[in-house]
């Protein structure tokens, strides 16, 4: 199956962890958030707290001031055989307000796929592994190039301590140097110093 979306907007940092929220995770394997969230309840045990947890209400306000959700993205999300009630079961602005969101790690969204047992699950739980792996890779050379701006930084602050230190020692003789006292000019040949 090919996917015409990318996969990495959807993927957002909660409590240190990179995570996918239901309704996205939902929309992707072709489900409503619901039946996605009744499927995590029977299997709770197949999700520990770094697989999946529900967001807290502060939580879940920081997040929806972040992500603009917008209609036409969930549209584009859902497969084409999906009807209007997934779309508005799976979409943030549409959930119960007393109905906290689920968030799945990489690990998480894999074992949601593994549950669900639907075909569109199990081809599109591919590229959700893949967006996670690319984001993993992304913050590792993220770091890396980091690590190295820093190096040069630092050799360049050293540099600059060794110039200014040479600058400071060259000032002195870079100066011009002083008009020297005027003295009185000697008249060459014999001066008889016995004249009064």
């Amino acid at each position: 199956m090919k996917t015409h979306h990318p996969i990495e907007p959807l993927i957002v940092r909660v409590r240190g962890h990179r995570v996918m929220l239901d309704a996205d995770l939902a929309s992707v394997y072709g489900v409503a958030t619901k039946v996605l969230n009744q499927a995590v309840k029977r299997n709770a045990e197949r999700f520990p707290q770094d697989f999946a947890f529900q967001l807290n209400a502060a939580e879940t306000a920081n997040l929806k001031s972040q992500i603009v959700t917008s209609s036409s993205r969930d549209i584009d999300l859902i497969d084409k055989k999906t009807n209007r009630s997934q779309i508005v079961t799976g979409s943030q602005r549409h959930r119960d307000p007393r109905s906290k969101p689920w968030s799945f790690t990489e690990h998480g969204a894999l074992m949601a796929a593994n549950i669900l047992r639907s075909e569109q699950a199990a081809q599109m739980s591919v590229f959700v592994i893949r967006a996670f792996v690319r984001m993993r890779e992304q913050v590792a050379a993220n770091t890396a190039i980091i690590k190295r701006l820093a190096e040069i930084d630092k050799t360049l602050m050293e540099h600059d301590t060794a110039l200014l230190d040479i600058y400071r020692k060259l000032m002195p003789l870079l100066q011009p140097a002083p008009a020297p006292a005027e003295t009185r000019k000697r008249r060459i040949g014999f001066i008889d110093t016995n004249k009064t």
